[in-house]
């Protein structure tokens, strides 16, 4: 009995060029697509854990500051505004707020070690707080001591060390898991009261001191009453509350969303463009391989080979080009989505978290099964056509 998987291999290190190109045009392909895949699921998954750790339905901050606010948010830009405390005690009194709480922002400041690292400094008041306080106790089974910070994943400290701000000393007391939002992975998070102290304590302390008056902060964070959505609420404060901008968390989802959806499907059309012109580019290939091995053809026949053995023969080989050429792109993709991820974030300044190994396997082994059908279709005609062949007339045309 003929050993199809062997020949298929012998046929194809005949013509190792043409097998290459074949392969190279699946990679490119299924690269493409495997690459579109997970970065649209790191997007949507730090969306999802993101926007679930930031805890707020509203963001309230200063009117004329909306743009640096969701940039912030969204791409975890250093930022520093402020307005009146006032503003904190006149949205709880918003009719549909269940909680509020303040944060303070202030802009960057510089390790003054042998590096340097840019970070998001946030106040908080943990009497009041629900974005950070439930993760201090499930992780820490305690509140923040006098001058202890918590730490987002990608600030390059662990917990003990002793980092300085504007001339103040802090002690890192944790570190958060990642989101795929810098606004929590390269932020540093302080109590507020800290925070207000290292700004007066800057004036002595720090080359350049920072100006943020205890009657100061920078946004308010909201919880809704059940009944209520964030939208009329946000309504509502800015109609109850002059002068301030209230940002509705699907507000800030749908912008990346739109965004999101415009990179995807300019993505998504060029994989689809390339999967077509690899389709195309096998099938052609395999019609002129079925030519060219008439002889070949008829000669098997001759010797025994059934119709369904020359049929197996040429899927067999244009499967084997296909899952070559997809496991090469996977690959590559894959290197390429790792290797450039801070660069992806940093232009693009959407949130981003690669998925769990699990999702990341079942993407891998769909992109597999994906460049196998494509070798499956492509060489189907071709095959068909091989099987219609008697093997005189076979041999004859192939003399």
């Amino acid at each position: 009995m003929m050993n199809i998987f062997s020949v298929a291999i012998r046929n194809l290190n005949r013509r190792f060029v043409r097998t290459l190109v074949l392969s190279l045009s699946i990679a490119v392909a299924t690269g493409t697509l495997f690459s579109a895949t997970i970065f649209s699921m790191s997007m949507q998954n730090a969306l999802k854990i993101g926007t679930y750790r930031l805890g707020a339905d509203v963001l309230v901050v200063p009117q004329e500051y909306e743009p640096q606010a969701k940039t912030a948010l969204l791409a975890g830009e250093p930022t520093s505004f402020y307005m009146e405390r006032s503003v904190l005690d006149k949205v709880r009194a918003v009719e549909g707020v269940a909680r509020a709480s303040a944060q303070l922002f202030i802009k960057p400041a510089s390790f003054t070690c042998c590096y340097s690292v840019d970070v998001f400094l946030v106040g908080f008041e943990p009497e009041t707080d629900f974005t950070v306080k439930p993760w201090l106790e499930r992780h820490l089974k305690k509140g923040l001591g006098p001058f202890e910070v918590i730490t987002g994943r990608d600030v390059p400290v662990v917990t003990g060390d002793m980092i300085p701000f504007f001339g103040t000393i802090f002690k890192v007391a944790g570190t958060m898991e990642p989101t795929g939002m810098r606004f929590f992975d390269n932020s540093v998070f302080m109590r507020m009261e800290d925070a207000y102290r290292m700004a007066e304590e800057s004036k002595k302390k720090a080359i350049q001191p920072v100006n943020v008056p205890e009657d100061r902060i920078s946004a308010v964070l909201v919880q809704i009453r059940d009944g209520y959505t964030p939208e009329r609420v946000a309504i509502k404060i800015e109609h109850d509350v002059p002068g301030v901008k209230a940002i509705a968390s699907d507000e800030v989802i749908n912008t990346v969303r739109t965004q999101m959806k415009g990179i995807l499907k300019g993505i998504f059309g060029v994989s689809l463009i390339l999967w077509c012109m690899a389709l195309l580019m096998m099938g052609f290939a395999f019609y002129m391989i079925v030519n060219e091995r008439q002889r070949e053809i008829g000669v098997l026949r001759a010797m025994g080979a059934k119709r369904i053995d020359i049929f197996r023969l040429i899927i067999t080989e244009a499967i084997t080009v296909s899952t070559m050429g997809g496991i090469a792109g996977i690959t590559a993709g894959a290197v390429l989505l790792i290797t450039f991820k801070k660069l992806l974030i940093h232009y693009l300044k959407l949130p981003y978290l690669m998925p769990s190994a699990f999702s990341f396997f079942e993407v891998i082994i769909v992109a597999i099964v994906f460049s196998i059908l494509t070798g499956f279709i492509s060489s189907l005609l071709p095959s068909l056509n091989a099987t219609r062949m008697e093997p005189y007339e076979a041999i004859r045309r192939g003399e």
